[in-house]
């Protein structure tokens, strides 16, 4: 037991609780005063420092996913660069604004100050091309062709050039394979603006700000696939850019690859032959008028028959999508969007319209047998038709008494449409239509797909016009007021026709409708709505939503997303309609019909060749020539504005294209080893082990035709005449409204 005393051993354990609360009172008293001193004396210097701290992220751009043909064949795809940027936001510390930079810059890149300086400003209204519309915040490229000496003398000269930099970088490339430029159905690149990052819905925005986006073409309706995911890595940095560690780190996602129904091959030919056309009728001379045709813009579509896919699309004038990467300049850019240059930006195969001209008559006759008229039965086809005191006139006044409806798609004629026209509006009743009319000659046409987007995947459509009774009545009311202010009663002629269209402007007038039924008047359509339609008929009725791309393949090549063909729609005819439909478009090729001239010696016992020609008017302009064709295989439909007739201006090209789809010589005769697509192209490109995908060679198109050996005799077979000429004799119908 221990000695000592109980009241002793207390006391020792209550000095020993002073001393601990002694010791804890002093830390916490050392630790209030260390607070007080960071917080309150010096809390200002140190909360000036942790601001200067942050996150900093750098940013590695996704490789752009490559655009391929159907056979793997690149399109579009991407380059390695010397890429020299500049960083506004660095420039604008600067005292001069960075002027003094750029001018330095300008003199290593060998381009004038100006140039460079124009770079890198912001474009708003007022600003006019070059200038940067994507972020401030990101470097803006000044070159992209910069040259190794370049680069090196920027990053050797460092303390010259601050914010500036030259890197090597993954460039857009638009390859032209056989220099098919393919321009339009591409589109085009440019960076990301500030207001779609903000518009940006549903979450966080799908965009950074060193992203390029697609503008136009399959590169914008096929953006988010191709686009890919940005690499991103966080930095914790300090108030003097120190890193302190890295915070997060998201690898980049390359973008998928985007396999389209193209063939290189094909466009380079539809591309050669489209513009060749235009070049030959423009050498020629409009007989009534005197005038050489300005043949200022056309169209070509090659589509697949049974599936909708296009093979083709051509657009004239065209451009280089080059020219867009890296930034477009300012002479470059007021010449793609100059009235001069005619809008070379412009798809015109899905948004030039118009009036169809006699391409239009297989709907007219398809709403003549809804209407209750029979396909074989027999029509007037007389020189002219009379409405009061108007005349509207065949063409070239020619009569070919009573025939078909399949042989009035044959000769073109007119008049039997005219009366058809006129007499299903009188029975509608006219003016004052009756509730339960049919209309069956608009409803028709609206059945056909016109008058409505085809739903191509590609943007900016436009839908054409069916100038229907609602169609009269709405354009009335939107323009009755300026009709009614300008208009006035035994006026000069613009005020007189003010004046009738404000008091009925909204009544479909009997010449409306006999305009109407052979594709003229306020009549609309566009190259794809025509080849759509004319596709339908020969796969049998099936109307197909168009389609340009065929498959997004994952960057590793183990994801296949196959874009398979979509009907919109049936014909509003029955099958032995769309049967009496083709065999008076196969007519047409055949001796006397209005393209034989143009198919002479094509072998239609082994590829049955379809086809309607047109020539429509269009006001104050020279007329636009239509040519609608096709195969079991394939449609072709091309249009050249102010070219004069269909088969004059287009047939010639439009043989060639199938002359090189099918390996066919001059006389006819076929060689499987020329041919270039004799059978739609079905299978995908294949893919390799490591995801690539092996693009096969592709030789220029050889535009010099082939001849057959020569024929017994030592003579070629002879091209039957056109009805009432020569070969390539051109006419254009007078005012009355001849349609060829």
């Amino acid at each position: 037991m221990s000695n000592i005393p109980e009241t002793g051993r207390t006391q020792r354990v209550q000095i020993r609780l002073i001393v601990i609360q002694v010791l804890v009172f002093s830390l916490l008293l050392t630790l209030g005063g260390r607070l007080w001193y960071l917080q309150i004396r010096n809390g200002d210097e140190y909360t000036a420092e942790a601001a200067g701290n942050g996150v900093q992220q750098v940013v590695q751009p996704a490789v752009r996913g490559s655009i391929l043909d159907a056979r793997g064949v690149p399109l579009a795809d991407n380059e390695t660069r010397l890429v020299v940027s500049a960083s506004r936001t660095e420039l604008l510390k600067m005292k001069d604004d960075g002027v003094g930079v750029l001018t330095r810059l300008a003199e290593v890149l060998d381009m004038k100050p100006k140039d460079v300086r124009d770079k890198v400003r912001l474009c708003d209204s007022k600003t006019p091309q070059p200038c940067w519309n994507g972020s401030p915040y990101q470097p803006i490229p000044v070159t992209d062709e910069a040259t190794t000496q370049q680069a090196l003398q920027i990053r050797e000269r460092a303390e010259d050039f601050p914010g500036i930099t030259a890197e090597p970088t993954a460039v857009r490339r638009y390859a032209a394979p056989g220099k098919a430029k393919t321009a339009q159905v591409l589109g085009y690149l440019s960076p990301v603006t500030d207001d779609e990052i903000k518009q940006a819905q549903d979450g966080p925005s799908p965009y950074l700000r060193s992203d390029q986006v697609g503008r136009s073409g399959i590169e914008r309706t096929y953006d988010k696939e191709l686009r890919g995911k940005a690499g991103v890595t966080r930095y914790e940095v300090d108030n003097l850019g120190r890193v302190m560690g890295e915070a997060e780190n998201d690898p980049a996602v390359a973008g998928s690859t985007l396999v389209t129904s193209l063939d290189a091959r094909v466009q380079a030919v539809a591309e050669y032959e489209l513009a060749a056309a235009m070049k030959q009728v423009r050498g020629e001379t409009d007989k009534i008028t005197g005038r050489k045709y300005e043949a200022d813009s056309g169209a070509v579509v090659v589509m697949e028959s049974k599936t909708g896919r296009v093979v083709a699309m051509a657009s004239q004038p065209d451009y280089d999508p080059n020219d867009w990467v890296g930034g477009i300049s300012g002479k470059q850019y007021a010449k793609l969007t100059s009235k001069k240059s005619n809008y070379p930006l412009l798809n015109r195969a899905i948004q030039g319209q118009a009036p169809a001209g006699s391409i239009f008559k297989v709907v007219s006759a398809s709403a003549a047998v809804r209407g209750g008229h029979a396909f074989n039965d027999r029509y007037e086809c007389s020189s002219s038709y009379s409405l009061g005191n108007q005349t509207f006139a065949n063409f070239e006044s020619q009569g070919h008494g009573p025939i078909t409806l399949g042989d009035a798609l044959k000769y073109s004629c007119n008049t039997v449409f005219y009366r058809l026209g006129h007499e299903e509006w009188v029975k509608d009743g006219g003016i004052k239509p009756k509730k339960d009319a049919k209309n069956w000659f608009y409803t028709t046409a609206r059945d056909f797909g016109l008058g409505a987007e085809t739903g191509i995947d590609l943007p900016n459509e436009v839908k054409g016009r069916i100038p229907d009774r609602k169609w009269k009545q709405d354009f009335w009311e939107a323009n009755k007021d300026a009709w009614c202010k300008e208009g006035k009663k035994g006026g000069t002629y613009v005020q007189q026709i003010a004046y009738e269209s404000c008091l009925e402007g909204n009544q479909l007038k009997a010449y409306d409708s006999i305009n109407y039924s052979i594709g003229q008047g306020d009549v609309l359509v566009t190259p794809i709505q025509m080849a759509t339609a004319y596709a339908a008929i020969s796969n049998g009725g099936t109307l197909h939503e168009p389609t340009v791309g065929k498959a997004v393949i994952s960057p590793d090549g183990k994801t296949v997303q196959e874009i398979k063909p979509k009907a919109s729609g049936k014909l509003p005819v029955n099958a032995q309609t769309i049967k009496d439909l083709d065999k008076g478009l196969r007519s047409v090729v055949e001796p006397g019909g209005t393209a034989a001239w143009r198919f002479g010696g094509w072998p239609q016992d082994k590829i049955p060749m379809r086809a309607k020609t047109g020539t429509a008017q269009v006001y104050g302009k020279q007329t636009t020539g239509w040519f609608a064709t096709y195969t079991d295989d394939y449609t072709i439909v091309m249009t050249i504005s102010q070219g004069g007739t269909g088969s004059g201006s287009s047939g010639p090209a439009v043989r060639k294209i199938y002359d090189a789809l099918y390996g066919l010589d001059s006389a006819g005769n076929q060689d499987l080893k020329r041919a270039l697509l004799p059978k739609p192209q079905k299978a995908l490109p294949k893919i390799q082990p490591d995801g690539s995908i092996h693009a096969p060679k592709i030789k220029p198109y050889d535009p010099t035709p082939v001849t057959p050996e020569e024929q017994p005799g030592g003579q070629e077979p002879q091209l039957p005449l056109p009805p009432g000429g020569q070969p390539g004799l051109t006419g254009s119908p007078a005012s009355t409204g001849r349609q060829p």
